[in-house]
């Protein structure tokens, strides 16, 4: 069977669909880092004559089906196709099903080479190089050319059924979107200026930073032009990241309405998180302990094919359908994130050092568009994406636990993190780089974990393990330190230390994601000012900004300054009282429903007793530390329109953003903060890199993170252009020219104390 219409495979999809069997097996084993094997790589082809060429770009055809990849590497002068593989420990721990997996991709390449130079036969070699010892096992064979073509023909074969659905589905799918229209019966204020700019940016190849303020449908809003651009700018996919599950359900329930998997053949995808996802988490994700992971890639096949007639594929959807064929519903959405048109889920899916969308789209040449739904959270994600920390009392626990041979080596690390205790006496202190000797002995010891998994494969001690992971997070971002992080340790009594290597500039590590997309839009109501988050994040020089005006009036939030008041620290004890008479005299004038935002959570307790002892009349409740989710719901089912009362929060939190209240189910918010992180020594080091880069140390350190805060949190008061509220900015700072400035320029603010 042909491919009815055109539909191009790289080499190593096509064998991954055809030639993987058994089980799924995610114990941890010790291979190579992507470093180690780009190292690997070079070591095995400098070892080659001269002739030799790497890299080999090579293509075919099967019926319509075009097959394209790049041989690891080519001698003409023994007309050897070689793959090349790295791997730890020992040869014989490699799974044979890895290896029918490579010898399927090598004799790939060996007919596309045989059919592109005319050869009659080549000779084909796996070459499996140990990163540890420098040695190479190399398999080797010759084939005919016609006994290649016929091992190439039955790969296809098998392959051609689904390439066919595919292209067919993905047909059906532009013309059904260049015939798409907007779901409503009009655009909302702001939402066409919104959906213009994110369809030009589509259609002209760049980047976008839109601000668009709350209530306006962003997501239908963001959603539609780029579906709508789907066809003309042969899309493949549509990636759409949120911060949040709220956000992320949001994004199915606009793909929906715009007709997804009804008018429209589009295949939506949800990826969860492995710990929300997964059945037995009392198991190991291998065969022999989990029932869904034995014989995975046996019933992955036909759990597959049911998946993609499946319009949304939700967690719901994904669950019921892996367990209806026994494979584990996490890594079946993992394998149709391949075969989804758009896929949904969190930041760090596309963003962070192993994000599985980027890797694909980088590995199968997809054309992409990504948008970010509540942007103003990308800096401190991303920091968190690339940043890590070690702690010298999971080191000793991983001693502890240590094989002789592994605890010799964490021992130098022991001795390796005294020198570096010595010479950083203080509770907290910079150091000038990565210590060079801590780093070498933790490369040791993570050598030394992994030759001993090499020959004593089984699961390490919890605490071995996670500090041996930690480790290698830890050596990863030290072959990439630079001025974009910084390297400190901070002291927790006499004998506990943490190094950290935190990341205070991400834009190196996210540069090269927004390049590769053909567009990224990043949209939130707080994204001012826009040059904060291009220097922060490495957004390109020609990345558009849209700034789209409100759709709500003046008159529908009454704005106050209770400039008498301060809550810097210093005045927090005398701020308790007139802050509980406030809220206390708006309630009287207005009752209903308010949420009353504080800075931690033990300024909102002092508040809230004062305003119990003094005020009793008012109803009032508390978010409470470590919420489960069953308990954040239960605090916001207390705002109902009909209800009254004071829910106190922390800025910043659950609550003061990504939450839905319109109307009478609140119609007022307390914000007594400037919402600025806390000063201590982490944070003005990061203001001094900061003032050292861009000039602007506080403001990119305390003010404009605290001000974005203080704007998600009064945006929960007007939802809807029928909405009407009242909104208290507590601080005298408020007044200030600079801070004013960062408020949305619908605002009215009347400066009444």
């Amino acid at each position: 069977m042909t491919v009815d219409a055109g539909y191009s495979v790289a080499v190593r999809a096509l064998c991954e669909f055809t030639a993987k069997q058994g089980d799924l097996d995610l114990r941890f084993t010790p291979s190579p880092t992507a470093q180690e094997g780009i190292a690997g790589h070079a070591v095995v082809t400098s070892r080659r004559g001269p002739n030799y060429r790497t890299e080999l770009a090579l293509e075919g055809c099967w019926g319509n089906l075009q097959v394209r990849g790049r041989a690891d590497g080519y001698d003409p002068d023994q007309n050897l196709i070689e793959e090349i593989k790295t791997h730890r420990g020992k040869f014989s721990s490699i799974p044979d099903n890895h290896r029918h997996l490579h010898w399927a991709q090598v004799r790939v390449y060996g007919h596309l080479l045989c059919r592109q130079l005319g050869l009659e036969q080549v000779n084909l070699a796996l070459v499996y190089y140990d990163i540890g010892s420098g040695q190479e096992t190399v398999l080797r064979e010759t084939r005919d050319a016609a006994e290649l073509s016929a091992l190439f023909a039955d790969l296809c074969e098998r392959f051609s059924n689904w390439a066919a659905q595919e292209a067919a589905q993905r047909a059906a799918r532009n013309a059904a979107l260049g015939t798409l229209r907007f779901p409503h019966a009009d655009f909302r204020p702001g939402q066409r200026e919104l959906a213009e700019n994110i369809y030009r940016a589509n259609t002209s190849g760049r980047c976008l930073l839109a601000q668009a303020p709350t209530g306006i449908g962003k997501t239908v809003g963001s959603l539609f032009p780029v579906l709508k651009a789907m066809p003309s700018q042969s899309l493949d996919k549509v990636f759409f990241l949120a911060a949040k599950t709220p956000g992320r359900r949001l994004a199915l329930d606009a793909a929906a309405s715009l007709g997804a998997g009804t008018t429209i053949p589009l295949r939506v995808l949800e990826l969860t998180a492995r710990d929300k996802a997964c059945e037995h988490p009392d198991k190991a994700c291998q065969g022999d302990a989990c029932p869904l992971a034995k014989g995975f890639y046996d019933r992955l096949p036909a759990a597959r094919a049911a998946a993609a007639q499946v319009a949304l594929l939700d967690r719901d959807a994904l669950r019921e359908l892996g367990l209806a064929h026994e494979v584990c519903p996490y890594y079946l959405g993992s394998e149709m994130a391949r075969w989804a048109d758009m896929v949904v889920g969190d930041y760090n899916y596309y963003f962070d050092g192993s994000a599985m969308l980027y890797a694909l789209a980088l590995e199968r040449g997809w054309k992409a568009s990504v948008l970010v739904d509540e942007a103003h959270n990308m800096v401190s994600r991303a920091r968190s994406m690339y940043s890590a920390e070690l702690e010298r009392a999971n080191l000793r626990a991983a001693r502890a636990n240590a094989p002789e041979l592994v605890n010799k080596a964490l021992e130098r690390v022991g001795r390796a993190w005294t020198g570096v205790d010595k010479e950083a006496p203080a509770p907290y202190q910079v150091l000038p780089e990565v210590p060079g000797k801590l780093l070498d002995a933790l490369q040791n010891a993570t050598s030394t974990v992994n030759d001993f998994l090499a020959e004593h494969p089984g699961p390490l001690n919890p605490d071995l393990q996670r500090f041996h992971f930690d480790a290698l997070g830890f050596i990863r971002l030290a072959e990439s330190f630079g001025d974009h992080s910084l390297c400190d340790l901070t002291r927790a009594g006499v004998r506990d230390s943490t190094i950290s290597i935190r990341n205070v500039v991400p834009a190196p590590f996210l540069a090269p994601r927004f390049t590769l997309a053909r567009s990224v839009t990043l949209f939130s109501a707080t994204l001012s000012p826009w040059h904060y988050f291009c220097d922060l994040l490495g957004m390109p020089l020609d990345t558009a900004w849209a700034d789209v005006a409100s759709p709500f009036s003046a008159s529908q939030l009454e704005v106050h300054i209770a400039g008498g008041i301060s809550t810097r620290f210093q005045h927090r004890a005398a701020s308790l009282g007139p802050i509980a008479d406030l809220v206390a005299r708006q309630y009287a004038e207005r009752p209903g429903n308010y949420l009353a935002f504080f800075s931690s959570f033990d300024y909102l307790e002092q508040v809230l007793e004062q305003l119990a002892q003094g005020h009793p009349e008012v109803p009032a409740w508390r978010q409470e530390r470590r919420m489960s989710e069953p308990e954040r719901a239960a605090f916001l089912e207390r705002f109902t329109p009909e209800g009254r009362g004071v829910g106190f929060a922390v800025l910043g939190g659950s609550f003061g953003e990504g939450i839905d209240l319109p109307g009478d189910r609140l119609i007022g918010a307390f914000v007594a903060t400037l919402g600025l992180p806390q000063v201590n020594p982490v944070n003005e080091q990061l203001r001094e890199r900061m003032q050292a880069m861009f000039g602007a140390g506080y403001d990119y350190t305390y003010l404009y993170p605290g001000m974005q805060k203080v704007v998600q949190a009064a945006g929960r008061v007007i939802r809807t252009e029928t909405d009407r509220g009242v909104v208290w900015l507590i601080d005298d700072r408020f007044g200030r020219p600079d801070v004013r400035a960062l408020l949305p320029a619908w605002w009215v603010v009347d400066g009444r104390v």
